[in-house]
């Protein structure tokens, strides 16, 4: 487990970091930490319709493995929690089976996240501002890569993202631009089926636009 900067982008690789997230609640409880700011294991659990025992429980396993963290309370009740980095990038670092099965799990979370983030979108682009829908959506390429460029690609998309995580606040909303809105960037790169003859594209998705 490593993180690119302190509250920026966090690479995990550790196995039982990736399993520990690997659970619907937990991956629940981190998105809903990372939205709303620190919140305390009550708020969760109300928001979740789950006790505050079992939120609790679950927020202890995700700090056990560094993804929150407890903030300072604005008084002597319940401490809330933060997340500890506001980007995440899941990778099997032993090349285990299973720390593989969990790096899928995360991934199609994410990516069913982003599908179904996209959709609410979709619905209500017409009451937001014109400007959003210019540069909201999905752009797709196919591009023709080695793995050292494909490498390279991703290597720039970190640097590109990694300034703009790390400006974002943990703590305080009122430390965010008064215009600024979340948004969910998820990049999906995955090389295609292909046999290196002519016209051995064998994925029936490959166009481009």
């Amino acid at each position: 487990m490593s993180l690119e900067s302190d509250v920026g982008r966090r690479i995990v690789g550790d196995p039982l970091a990736l399993r520990a997230l690997a659970h619907p609640l937990r991956l629940k409880l981190l998105a809903l930490v990372g939205s709303e700011g620190p919140v305390t294991a009550a708020d969760v659990g109300r928001q979740l319709g789950i006790s505050q025992a079992l939120a609790s429980h679950h927020l202890r396993q995700l700090a056990k493995y560094g993804f929150v963290e407890h903030a300072d309370a604005p008084d002597n009740r319940e401490r809330p929690w933060r997340v500890t980095a506001v980007s995440h990038r899941f990778e099997a670092a032993d090349g285990s089976s299973e720390s593989w099965e969990s790096v899928e799990l995360l991934n199609r979370h994410l990516v069913e996240q982003a599908a179904s983030q996209l959709a609410d979108w979709q619905q209500r682009r017409a009451d937001e501002d014109p400007g959003w829908a210019e540069h909201a959506g999905v752009s797709q390429t196919l591009l023709y890569l080695t793995l050292d460029e494909f490498a390279e690609l991703k290597r720039r998309w970190d640097e590109l993202i990694a300034p703009l995580a790390r400006r974002r606040p943990r703590d305080d909303a009122a430390d965010r631009s008064a215009d600024a809105v979340p948004v969910n960037l998820t990049l999906v790169s995955a090389p295609l089926r292909y046999d290196h003859t002519p016209g051995g594209l064998t994925c029936d998705d490959s166009g481009d636009s």
